[in-house]
C-alpha cells in the first residue's frame, strides 16, 4: 500500500457516496430502528488532490448525522444541493434529508416521496442528477421507473414499460438518457422524451436462471458522449462482461472474476469504474475483498482475468457481529486520486486505501 486509513463505524454499512465539499455520507442497513445516516469529513490528504507527506490527522471526523427509522439500502446525494436520498424496505417508497446549515450537526429528515402500489414491492433502487432540476430517478421494477423532482416532489416521468423484470442498478447517462439494469442482466435504455420507448441493449450470455447481476456506469471526460463509455456488468458468479451502448450487436468483452466461489445472491455484488484511471475497474460483494482489474487488454474470451490489487485489510479484521467473516458490502473510487478507493465491511470497517504503481507501469 501507498496508504491505508481506517474507520470503526457504530454499525454495518453498505452505503459510500461522495457529497459535496469532498464528504463522504455512509449509511446502516440494520433491521433494527434508528439507522444512523453519517457524514463524514476525510481524512486531509484525502481533501488534496496530490499526495501529501506525512499528516498528523489521519481520522475521519463525524461532521453531522442523523437516524433512519428503516434500514438504508440505497443513498444518493443530490448534486448541487444539500439533500440526500434513500430507500430501503420494507417498500419501494423513498426518505428525503437535508443536511443543516454549517452551525448545525443534524441531518434531518424531510417528508418522504411516495409510490403507488408499494404492497409487495422491492426497496426502490436509485440515481440522481440536478442538470435540469434536482431529480430522482427510482423504481423496484421494469414497469415502476419514476422521475421526480426532489423539492416539490412532483412527477416529471413515468415509465410505461411492460414487464416487472427486478431492478438491480439505475443510472442517468444524461439528463434525457437512462439506463436500467435487471436483475436477470438484461440492460434496458429509456428517453425521458419517450416514456413509452424502451431499447433493449444488450442481454448477458446464456447462464443460469439463479443467476443475478448488476452493472456500473463510467462517466466520461468533459465533451464525451456518456454512451460512448463501456457499461460493466458483474453476475454473482463472477461473470463480467463490457458493452459499448453504440453497437449492442456484441460484447466489448467477457471475462471470468478470480472470485473464491460463487455466491448465492447479488446482495452485495459491487462493479465500478475508476473515474481516473483509464479501463480500470473494481469489485466486491463476494468476500472480504476487493479485486481491481485493468480491462484494456480484455477480449471475448471469457478467460479468467487477472486482477492487479487486491485489497485484503477488511478480510483480516476479524469477524463481524455474527461470528462470519467479514464481508466488503459496498466499495467506491475516489473522485480525483487514481487509485485510491473506499470499502466498507459487515463489522463495521470503512477502509480507504491506494496501492503502490508497479514499476515501469
Amino acid at each position: 500500500y501507498r496508504d491505508l486509513h481506517t474507520f470503526e463505524l457504530q454499525a454495518p454499512t453498505r452505503i459510500i457516496e461522495w457529497a459535496r465539499g469532498s464528504r463522504v455520507c455512509v449509511a446502516g442497513y440494520g433491521q433494527s430502528d434508528g439507522n444512523e445516516i453519517l457524514q463524514l469529513i476525510p481524512p486531509p490528504t484525502l481533501l488534496t488532490k496530490e499526495t501529501q507527506g506525512l499528516c498528523p490527522e489521519r481520522d475521519f471526523k463525524v461532521e453531522c448525522g442523523g437516524f433512519s427509522q428503516r434500514p438504508v439500502y440505497s443513498l444518493k446525494y443530490v448534486p448541487d444541493t444539500s439533500f440526500l436520498v434513500t430507500s430501503g424496505p420494507p417498500d419501494s417508497s423513498l426518505q428525503v434529508w437535508q443536511v443543516s446549515a454549517e452551525d448545525s450537526d443534524i441531518i434531518k429528515s424531510v417528508s418522504p416521496i411516495e409510490t403507488e402500489n408499494d404492497t409487495g414491492q422491492s426497496w426502490a433502487k436509485i440515481a440522481t442528477i440536478s442538470a435540469r432540476a434536482p431529480w430522482v430517478l427510482h423504481g423496484s421494477r421494469l414497469d415502476r421507473v419514476q422521475i421526480t423532482e426532489v423539492e416539490s416532489r412532483k412527477n416529471v416521468y413515468t415509465a410505461a414499460f411492460r414487464g416487472s423484470e427486478e431492478l438491480s442498478s439505475l443510472a442517468f447517462l444524461d439528463c434525457n438518457t437512462l439506463l436500467l439494469c435487471c436483475t436477470t442482466g438484461r440492460l434496458c435504455l429509456a428517453d425521458v422524451r419517450q416514456p413509452q420507448s424502451l431499447v433493449e441493449a444488450m442481454s448477458v450470455p446464456s447462464a443460469p436462471c439463479s443467476e443475478q447481476w448488476c452493472m456500473g456506469t463510467r462517466h466520461g471526460a468533459q465533451g464525451l458522449e456518456p454512451s460512448s463509455q463501456p457499461v460493466a456488468c458483474l453476475s454473482n458468479r463472477g461473470l463480467l462482461t463490457l458493452t459499448d451502448l453504440r453497437k449492442t450487436s456484441e460484447f466489448l468483452a467477457l471475462a471470468k472474476a478470480r472470485v473464491p466461489s460463487p455466491g448465492s445472491g447479488a446482495e452485495f455484488l459491487c462493479v465500478s469504474w475508476a473515474p481516473a484511471l483509464e479501463g480500470c475497474l473494481a469489485i466486491s460483494g463476494f468476500d472480504g475483498t476487493v479485486h481491481v482489474y485493468d480491462t484494456q487488454s480484455w477480449d471475448s474470451s471469457g478467460r479468467e482475468a487477472e486482477p492487479i490489487f487486491v485489497h485484503k485489510g477488511h478480510a483480516f479484521g476479524g469477524a463481524g457481529g455474527s461470528g462470519d467473516p467479514p464481508l466488503v458490502t459496498v466499495h467506491t473510487w475516489h473522485l480525483q486520486k487514481p487509485r485510491t478507493l473506499l470499502s466498507a465491511a459487515s463489522d463495521g470497517s470503512l477502509h480507504v486505501w491506494d496501492w503502490v504503481q508497479p514499476c515501469g507501469k
